[in-house]
């Protein structure tokens, strides 16, 4: 797990070293950067596979130059696939330079997207990628399929600048954040960024599942040149489902995530909330460590007093598989003065998860790798708005309809510009609500899981440099999720995520904490620390408010969004952005409102 970062087309090196620093978070063990007349390549390293042998950039047989951040589950089985490839490191990443320079060897010319696509197929893991390949001048960028792990570009005079952060970009002189209005209209409605978009203007993502291949014009300006999908998400559901036959193997897709992800040369723990998702982590975590040959990880929980039932329950389980459990009471005042980290670390307007910063702070201090329950919501349907789609829908219209900026009618009338920024002309809340599996591939191909779930997890926990993987997004347990019925996802007036439920009936977990409904995350940690923080900055939320008179509509109803976005305009567009601003959450809020 790392931070990456490049300048393709009048590369300076010196934009590395400064991108290097804005992302040392992301990686404390060690950090360099390589160039040429074409490209250079910034890598910040946290080290958790072959600890002292693997520095980045790797370089190939053949002229090639990687920098990956992520981790690669399935490489010894490649590497025994690939053994006349010159290795030359025991870790992961060196996997992808033997596909690749097998891939290089079948063609007589340079690749297309589609054939990149083709040997990308061949990863398991969480993954960004930028690849030179100085033989054909050519710069691959590629995201896991899933968009687990972040990759972000924009153009500035004449180069192409990516990163896994965006924060990164201030790096180079003449880039100047500026916020993207029909990017923060759609966040409003919606409650996440949708499609390609980031809240800053012109910065955009490499799409999940994607490829793409870059090449410089004869006037070395960088153009994007072909792409390609490596696997896209399909909610396919099958026409019936046992549970007395088929949960232990939906049970097993989920036990084989976990081994795989318990791959590490570091200590490795578990994020446990007493959700059904993280309790099932916690369930199977035996199995899976004997599975994989690895240590039975600890688990880590925070809550605002003992009372809590997060707390409560996290202690019954942790209690029930005899596994060791830190938990920690976060402060009164941990909430204010953790708020610049998270709006700082997390780039967007979420405040109602700071909970994350002190969770995976006091994780660091022992392991270098998480597992968390992320994903099983989305794959299993368990959010509450899914209980009742077209209320849903109309929700989202009415805050688009209750927003006076005139990017709001751009989404009401469907002419959003197809592109890079925006996959479909046509987001509307009533569009995509008709039925509950349109809907959830609906959230798979436009961005509720990558732009806000695994952002979230991604940002906060590599602020701490903790690395944090995600069983339930595991291609076996991902497959099988995909082909569930939609009455064993939510089925009428039952639990919602049924078949999950059935499947983890089949481990030693409480019945209690098998029959456990859905609760916000944020909220269910420390609700009276929430709300007390809204209380006291109540405010500035409604000077924020008046600040932006023809967003007033959504955000009235908002109130943590409206905090959020005056944090955010702190943090990332007011300063020279070499550094995180400092200051208090009043003084911060202070100099955007006066």
């Amino acid at each position: 797990m790392c931070g990456i970062g490049g300048m393709f087309g009048q590369p300076d090196q010196s934009v590395l070293q400064r991108m290097n620093a804005l992302l040392e978070h992301r990686g404390p063990d060690g950090n360099d950067v390589w160039g040429d007349e074409s490209i250079a390549l910034g890598h910040t390293r946290l080290a958790i596979v072959d600890l002292v042998g693997s520095p980045q950039p790797l370089f190939g047989s053949s002229g090639e130059v990687l920098i990956v951040n992520g981790e690669i589950y399935n490489h010894r089985a490649l590497r025994n696939n690939h053994a006349n490839y010159p290795w030359n490191t025991r870790g992961d990443s060196e996997s992808i330079l033997a596909l690749h320079h097998a891939a290089k060897k079948q063609s007589s010319m340079n690749l297309s997207a589609r054939e990149h696509a083709k040997w990308l197929k061949h990863l398991n893991g969480m993954y960004a990628i930028a690849l030179w390949d100085a033989d054909s001048k050519q710069l691959l960028l590629a995201r896991d399929p899933l968009g687990i792990k972040p990759l972000v570009r924009t153009q500035v005079e004449g180069s192409l600048l990516f990163a896994s952060e965006a924060k990164a970009f201030r790096a180079h002189e003449s880039y100047v954040p500026a916020i993207d209005e029909l990017a923060l209209v759609a966040r409003l409605a919606w409650e996440y960024p949708l499609d390609g978009t980031t809240l800053f203007k012109d910065v955009v993502q490499v799409r999940p599942g994607t490829v793409e291949v870059w090449s410089l014009d004869e006037h070395g300006r960088p153009f994007l040149k072909d792409t390609a999908v490596i696997e896209q998400q399909r909610v396919h559901p099958a026409p019936s489902w046992d549970p007395a036959h088929d949960s232990s193997a939906l049970l097993e897709s989920f036990v084989a995530g976990v081994s795989e992800r318990l791959m590490a040369d570091v200590p490795v723990g578990i994020v446990l909330s007493g959700g059904l998702d993280s309790s099932l982590v916690a369930a199977v975590a035996h199995e899976a460590a004997e599975r994989a040959q690895q240590p039975v990880p600890a688990c880590w929980t925070v809550a605002e007093s003992e009372e809590n039932p997060d707390w409560i329950a996290a202690e019954e389980v942790a209690s029930s598989f005899d596994l060791q459990h830190h938990q920690h009471i976060l402060d009164a005042d941990s909430f204010e003065t953790k708020l610049p980290d998270l709006a700082w670390h997390g780039e967007d307007l979420d405040v109602t998860v700071l909970f994350f910063q002190p969770l995976f702070e006091k994780m660091s201090e022992h392991v270098k790798v998480g597992l968390c329950g992320q994903g099983a919501d989305e794959l299993h349907a368990g959010y509450p708005r899914y209980r009742d789609l077209k209320q849903h829908g109309e929700l989202i219209d009415a805050r688009l309809a209750s927003i006076a900026h005139p990017m709001a009618r751009k989404i009401e009338n469907k002419s959003l510009p197809v592109g890079e920024h925006w996959y479909h002309n046509d987001h509307t809340g009533s569009s995509h609500t008709s039925s509950l599996d349109d809907f959830l591939q609906f959230e798979l191909d436009h961005g509720q899981l990558s732009n806000f779930q695994l952002r979230l997890v991604d940002r906060h926990s590599m602020a701490h440099s903790l690395e944090v993987r995600v069983p339930f997004l595991s291609s076996s347990h991902r497959a099988a999720s995909h082909a569930l019925p939609m009455d064993w996802r939510l089925p009428a007036g039952g639990d919602e995520k049924a078949a999950l439920r059935a499947a983890a009936a089949h481990t030693a977990l409480p019945r209690n904490i098998v029959h456990r409904p859905k609760l916000p995350a944020g909220r269910a940690t420390s609700p009276r620390l929430i709300d007390r923080l809204l209380s006291d900055f109540e405010p500035q939320a409604q000077a924020v408010i008046e600040r932006y008179p023809l967003l007033a509509g959504a955000l009235r109803t908002q109130h943590e969004i409206a905090l959020g976005l005056g944090l955010f305009e702190a943090m990332h567009i007011h300063g020279d952005g070499r550094s995180k601003p400092t200051g208090s959450t009043y003084d911060l809020l202070n100099e955007v409102i006066g």
